[in-house]
């Protein structure tokens, strides 16, 4: 990995954290997309104390507004002429309905669509590095989603897990359809469950599923071993040409018969474009 240029949203805590510490110990240049500056320093300088890679750098972005995505990818713009790596790994769990500022389901908006225009926005860049890699981390949870096309702000009723499996199947959907608009470019894209991970995620959740979460969170997986996949796909030569899968364990496994419908898949990259105002690809 040395001289690559690894982009990771949500790397201040948890899988995300761990995937871009291995990736500097692998000799990369890691550029770690956080909300917070004050979380996200601190874990740059755990990263460069444990690894002596001094090239890793913060990107401070709210994935919650569209503008500070439009931002932090010219920021890297700014930095950097290539990248070689877009592993789209933040994500959230909403207890209660809440809207981002633009407007949209905030597990939406964070889960999918951000990570919809930043990836689009910073296609050319990855086309220009090839080969290169996009990764999305997703979730079995999508095992659970619908595509809920026409009520996006999830008006008609809420349910926490509901949406957040709905994005983890659009986290599907994006990579199948994104994996066939790329064919030939020489960037690939691939999709992965991390497992059940013992992190920050939905430790503030009230109701019965916070209950239950707080319930099964000592059996769950360590981040290291929630990361193992992310860094797999990010950086083995393995899987350096496969393109469209879903992983688990390392392993390409088959997603749920709804993440296959290519009509979904165009509509939702269809509807993604019109909500951040993407111009098509």
């Amino acid at each position: 990995m040395v001289g690559k240029i690894c982009l990771i949203t949500g790397a201040s805590s948890g899988i995300g954290q761990v995937t871009a510490l291995e990736l500097a110990r692998m000799g990369a240049t890691v550029v770690m997309l956080v909300r917070s500056r004050e979380r996200g320093e601190a874990a740059r300088q755990a990263i460069i104390t444990q690894t002596g890679n001094q090239q890793v750098e913060l990107l401070v972005a709210d994935l919650a507004s569209f503008a500070s995505v439009r931002a932090a990818a010219q920021e890297l713009r700014s930095r950097h002429q290539r990248l070689d790596l877009l592993l789209n790994n933040a994500g959230l769990y909403m207890g209660q309905r809440q809207l981002s500022s633009d407007g949209f389901e905030m597990t939406f908006a964070v889960n999918h669509l951000a990570h919809f225009l930043l990836t689009n926005l910073l296609l050319d860049l990855l086309k220009a590095s090839g080969p290169s890699r996009v990764v999305h981390v997703s979730s079995d949870a999508h095992l659970g989603g619908s595509n809920r096309f026409d009520d996006v702000r999830a008006a008609r009723g809420y349910s926490g897990f509901r949406a957040y499996a709905d994005s983890k199947l659009a986290n599907v959907l994006f990579t199948y359809e994104l994996a066939r608009r790329l064919e030939g470019s020489g960037v690939t894209a691939n999709a992965l469950h991390p497992g059940a991970v013992r992190t920050n995620f939905a430790v503030e959740t009230a109701g019965l599923f916070g209950v239950l979460f707080g319930l099964v969170r000592p059996l769950m997986l360590s981040p290291e071993q929630g990361a193992r996949t992310s860094i797999y796909l990010a950086s083995s030569p393995e899987v350096a040409t496969v393109s469209g899968s879903y992983f688990v364990n390392c392993r390409p496994r088959k997603s749920s018969p709804n993440s296959y419908d290519r009509t979904a898949q165009s509509r939702l990259w269809a509807l993604s474009e019109e909500l951040t105002g993407t111009p098509a690809l």
